[in-house]
């Protein structure tokens, strides 16, 4: 199984080096319909992938694998909120914003690796860590439902306050560069806020683990499945940013759908044990819920101001 495990990710990290240097080349502006047609290509992939698992595996892990991956990638959805806001706020020109999130994927790949082996380990010795995680799936969804904007304060980020404590930053960007050596004529080693940016990425990438690691355990406990779910929805979400980013204003009813997700994936969680819920019928409620979040969004657009 080993072998399975070193292979996908020799796959998943050498798509994302032939996107950005062969697709994305030359540091230009990613354009929507250019990164509407390459999240397409990930889908794809992901579909293809889903098939493979069918034939090797048979039809119930094939199953989990696309239950999972809609759930992961409908979370992640919502990072993508996130990183709009964090972008606005360094003024990060979007010439230099794909090369950020190719290196916040990149550690994004090695810490959910880390959190799945440990979730798993965990949920095999101790059974009743189902019932922790579930709560916490409810407790995050109500948070989100009740959370109006999606808010950060990079000024308040542990790991920026630590860059900042370990050496000095540049006052503007060095092009897409994330450290320089030597910076207005004094010696040293200095940071740029494009490292600033990926410290915030990575740190905040990593509390949207604790909560969609736990969502797709609640669909199975195969640490290969609910590890490629999470890499291929991951993979697509640097696309993904590009093709939506202008347009997600529009959906002003997914950040509801999203918590009931949460809370509803929660639920299955802590009553596994007594009302077992089907994977087939988890997806069709996670789609259902997804498709009546946009639909919805399309029907009531926000009043202009």
């Amino acid at each position: 199984m080993l072998y399975f495990w070193i292979l996908f990710n020799v796959f998943a990290i050498g798509m994302l080096v032939l996107d950005l240097l062969v697709f994305q080349r030359g540091g230009r502006i990613v354009r929507s319909r250019e990164a509407l047609a390459w999240s397409g290509m990930w889908i794809a992939l992901a579909a293809a992938f889903a098939g493979i698992l069918f034939f090797w595996q048979g039809r119930q892990v094939a199953l989990e694998f696309v239950t999972g991956y809609v759930i992961e990638l409908s979370l992640s959805v919502d990072n993508l909120f996130i990183f709009l806001v964090i972008f606005r706020y360094f003024s990060v020109p979007e010439q230099h914003q794909r090369g950020v999130l190719f290196w916040g994927i990149i550690g994004a790949l090695v810490m959910r690796g880390v959190f799945i082996l440990a979730g798993v380990g965990l949920i095999q010795r101790f059974h009743w860590i189902l019932y922790l995680f579930g709560a916490l799936l409810i407790y995050s969804g109500i948070r989100l439902g009740f959370s109006s904007e999606h808010q950060v304060d990079p000024a308040k980020n542990p790991a920026v306050r630590a860059l900042r404590r370990l050496m000095p930053v540049t006052d503007d960007f060095q092009g897409g560069r994330f450290l320089v050596r030597g910076w207005k004529g004094k010696p040293g080693l200095y940071a740029t806020p494009l490292l600033v940016v990926l410290a915030v990425i990575e740190t905040t990438d990593l509390l949207f683990a604790v909560d969609s690691i736990p969502a797709v355990l609640a669909v199975t406990l195969n640490a290969f499945i609910v590890y490629t779910s999470n890499v291929f929805a991951i993979l697509g979400l640097r696309s993904m940013y590009f093709a939506i980013a202008r347009l997600m204003k529009l959906f002003r009813f997914l950040h509801t759908g999203l918590a009931l997700i949460l809370v509803l994936v929660g639920l299955k969680m802590i009553a596994a044990d007594h009302f077992p819920v089907p994977t087939l019928v988890m997806l069709g409620v996670v789609a259902l819920v997804l498709l009546v979040s946009i639909a919805s969004s399309i029907v009531f657009p926000a009043k202009s101001a």
